[in-house]
């Protein structure tokens, strides 16, 4: 969606001006140094990156191949309207060197190879992995309320069904789909699951294709779904999505967070709420921006060479929200393209974009093409030299179906043999390799930083020591080396990703099967500052069969540090304003600025400097519209209005709040609401939903009034609401963005609806669908911007 250069691109450029700018000396240099040595891949990208490829490609996960590819796994959809097929593909898969530019690369099944025991039914929600030497794929069968995992040898298959992962009663109150899976440190596997409104974890078998023992809930809200786990500084990050995913242009997804120092919780919002109170959650990664992505969410996650990560996600382009009808399928299904964006970590908590939100137009791309190494795909070591130790002499190129090329070393070395690049990377780095250790006594090592065989960084996967074990030597001096255990069932004898970053002089090396930020082993310490320099990257090897491949290091990315500022409300109008200090009840008298919609309402007073309000038994709501709507003129141009409701509802479908209103049936709404949780016995959750209802044209055929709601941060007794307002006249656009606090200064921003302009909205309050309720508004207060 074009419009206005926004103050949030403003800021954004300004603050990594400033950022830059305002380094030391040495700092700048190293941000110089890195530069030189970044490499020449592609400098930009564009949202979505399926564009061309597919038409739709809902709840994306991505992984790296062995072969140095990345994979991306979607839902059952019709990715081929354009292109004349009607029918969909079964969790279709596209292949990418770049993280940027995709092809098509097959599906998992077909109607000829789909498993007997789905049913029939469609397949959602992949979650990808590798380990053991080979790719597991998680999928959502709806149709048989479970998760069905296939394994393969390859990234594209060929796929074996291995059955269903759950039990047929999970032991989790929820829809049983949208999982993912997670490995500990140790090695220990989980799977968590769990879709509209409750998320649970289990421990897997060892070999990940069933849960076990004690199913735990750790995350519950309305609309909850699509968890996904990373571990990161010793906290356990557990994403999600809430509200509706597939609704066109009233989807109202968007990505939140909790962390945890466990994997099984209690995982907490940025707030402090506990994911399982009976509220909405803050913790917002990712919402709708208002510049043409609607209904952000079901992300994944995944890391670029220079250890950047990014968010993984589908979401819903305004221009073009819905698909064709597909033949057999009851409802229209919504256009979800495949979306990148930088996922930030500022404060120990992850954001897109610094908060920018969804990326539109060119944006820098992920770093996927390395300063130093490479993949050994061409069959050759041009680019590489053995050096130092004895036997160096034995490095060759091996090929298998996966990985395709890989470097090992071909004769039993009595020291270790070192494989180095002719290139070099800056001193600040992100190194990595794949690593495979056969022989029982041999260890394969990533050469983080390189010199000379007296001057270097490695860290070893020790198979005799069962250890990852570092080790630093600067001008032949022993540094000493560390050593971290390794899961007693460490596979050996398959392929192993060690990373390396080196930032100032700490050193922090991971392993893990699949570069998921689920690593086995994590070890950090310090280095001297002599061996923090640029250099080439390399591998190490001793024994016969030690083999690397995907060897690389470039300069290590930096970090954003502050969030884009939250645009506070600007000078106060108070010609728009009202603190409900009158004794008369607003829109009663002839001078009031206030009018009813269907009022005024039964039992309205001002009472205590406030105007109270008993809830009604009428609703807003679609093609019933019988609550009473108190409005008042809007300012022209940009404003927020605020209030502060003091609301305690106790039974469901209470509400109170804001809304900006049109008519009975355009209008955005922001109000502190009481709702089921859905496969639970009555259970309510308080949530504050920020909803819009409007003509939804479309849809085949055009559905007159349709009703979408999103969820923002968690509701209080007390509670400060904001709308705020702009007018997008370039395309005929109302956009409204709310945010809530429940104490006037921290506040939660939701994401953004829009509507089209069609009439003037007026500022208004409600409370209505439930009686028994009291709402207590202390003001309503306008503000310009």
């Amino acid at each position: 969606m074009t419009r206005r250069t926004s103050v949030t691109a403003k800021v954004v450029t300004a603050l990594a001006g400033v950022l830059i700018a305002t380094l030391p000396p040495a700092a700048q240099q190293a941000t110089a140094t890195a530069a030189a040595h970044r490499p020449a891949a592609s400098a930009t990208y564009r949202n979505p990156v399926t564009s061309g490829v597919v038409d739709t490609f809902p709840d994306p996960t991505m992984i790296r191949g062995k072969d140095g590819y990345w994979y991306a796994y979607g839902t059952q959809n019709p990715v081929f309207q354009t292109k004349g097929e009607t029918g969909e593909r079964m969790l279709p898969i596209l292949k990418s060197a770049d993280m940027a530019h995709w092809s098509y690369a097959g599906e998992v099944f077909t109607p000829a190879t789909q498993p007997a025991w789905h049913h029939g039914s469609r397949l959602w929600a992949p979650d990808i992995r590798y380990a053991d030497g080979h790719y597991t794929l998680y999928y959502s069968v709806p149709g048989r309320d479970t998760v069905g995992v296939a394994t393969a040898p390859t990234p594209t298959g060929p796929w074996t069904d291995r059955g269903a992962v759950l039990a047929d009663d999970s032991g989790c109150a929820t829809g049983d789909i949208d999982q993912a899976q997670f490995t500990d440190v140790g090695g220990r596997p989980y799977l968590y699951w769990g879709s509209y409104d409750t998320i649970c974890v289990a421990k897997m078998n060892d070999d990940r294709t069933r849960v076990e023992g004690t199913v735990t809930e750790v995350a519950q809200g309305r609309r909850m779904e699509g968890g996904f786990v990373v571990r990161r500084d010793g906290y356990y990050y557990l994403f999600y999505s809430d509200a509706g995913c597939c609704d066109g242009a009233y989807s109202g997804y968007q990505v939140k967070v909790g962390r945890a120092t466990s994997p099984t919780g209690p995982f907490t919002d940025d707030r402090g709420v506990d994911l399982m109170t009976a509220t909405s959650k803050g913790g917002v990664v990712l919402s709708a921006g208002g510049n043409g992505w609607i209904g952000p969410g079901h992300n994944a996650l995944q890391t670029d060479l220079s250890g950047q990560d990014w968010l993984v996600y589908h979401a819903i382009p305004a221009d073009d929200p819905d698909l064709d009808l597909v033949p057999g399928i009851d409802r229209q299904l919504s256009r979800r393209p495949m979306l990148i964006d930088r996922l930030d970590w500022i404060d120990g908590w992850p954001v897109v974009r610094a908060g920018a939100g969804p990326s539109q137009g060119a944006q820098r791309a992920p770093v996927t093409s390395p300063a130093a190494g490479g993949t050994f795909n061409d069959g050759s070591l041009k680019g590489w030299h053995g050096t130092g130790g004895s036997g160096t002499g034995g490095w060759t190129v091996g090929h298998e179906r996966d990985a395709r090329g890989f470097a090992t070393l071909g004769q039993d070395a009595t020291g270790p043999a070192y494989l180095v690049s002719d290139r070099s990377a800056p001193a600040a780095r992100r190194a990595e390799a794949d690593l495979r250790v056969p022989s029982a006594t041999g260890a394969a090592g990533l050469l983080a930083a390189y010199t000379g065989p007296d001057d270097y960084v490695v860290a070893w996967l020790d198979r005799k020591r069962d250890a990852l074990v570092t080790d630093v030597r600067v001008a032949g001096r022993d540094v000493g080396t560390r050593t971290t255990p390794l899961p007693p069932d460490f596979a050996w004898d398959t392929w192993h990703n060690v990373t390396a970053e080196i930032r100032g002089t700490r050193m922090t090396v991971e392993v893990s099967a699949d570069r998921l930020r689920d690593a086995v082993a994590t070890q950090e310490r310090p280095l001297p500052a002599r061996a923090v320099r640029s250099g080439p990257v390399g591998v190490a090897a001793r024994g016969a069969g030690a083999a690397a491949d995907n060897v690389a290091a470039t300069a290590l990315y930096t970090p954003a540090t502050e969030r884009v500022p939250d645009p506070g409300p600007g000078r106060l109008l108070p010609a728009y304003s009202d603190d409900f200090d009158s004794t008369a009840v607003p829109g009663t008298t002839a001078d009031s600025p206030w009018s009813w919609v269907r009022g005024p309402a039964p039992g309205v007073t001002m009472a205590d400097g406030a105007l109270s309000w008993q809830t009604q038994g009428g609703e807003l709501h679609l093609g019933t519209n019988t609550a009473s709507v108190l409005t008042r003129d809007a300012p022209r141009g940009d404003y927020t209005v605020q209030t502060r409701l003091r609301f305690d509802p106790g039974r469901s479908n209470q509400q109170a709040g804001m809304v900006l209103y049109g008519t009975d049936d355009r209008y955005v709404k922001l109000v502190h609401a009481v709702l089921p949780v859905s496969h639970t016995d009555g259970k309510l959750t308080h949530v504050t939903e920020f909803a819009k209802e409007g003509e939804r044209p479309t849809t085949t055929p055009p559905t007159p009034v349709a009703y979408g709601p999103m969820f923002g941060g968690p509701p209080a007794g007390t509670l400060w609401m904001r709308l705020s307002y702009h007018a997008d006249t370039a395309r005929d656009e109302t956009e409204v963005r709310a945010a809530t606090s429940t104490d006037g200064v921290h506040w939660v921003r939701t994401g953004v609806w829009t509507l089209p302009t069609v009439s003037k909205l007026r500022i208004g309050l409600v409370a209505q669908n439930t009686e028994g309720a009291v709402a207590r508004f202390d003001y309503v207060r306008t503000y310009r911007g």
